[in-house]
């Protein structure tokens, strides 16, 4: 089984892109906005190596930063 989680931010068109290509794989996914969850921008800069970008994909373990389609 596939664990994916999606670390966002409202209004951003490749956060809107990735959870729409999980969607429609019919992959489950935990999203966790940066805004507004405690501690998860942190969390992206620890995973990312300390890059703010948004999406950052964790999926089995494998951190993907960005997303450019599917």
């Amino acid at each position: 089984m596939r664990e994916v989680i999606i670390y966002t931010k409202e209004g951003c068109p490749f956060c809107a892109g990735a959870k729409q290509h999980y969607a429609e794989q019919g992959v489950k996914f935990t999203e966790i906005d940066v805004h507004k969850t405690k501690g998860a921008r942190e969390k992206v800069l620890e995973l990312s190596g300390g890059k703010a970008i948004v999406p950052l994909i964790v999926e089995n373990g494998e951190v993907k930063v960005g997303f450019g389609g599917g």
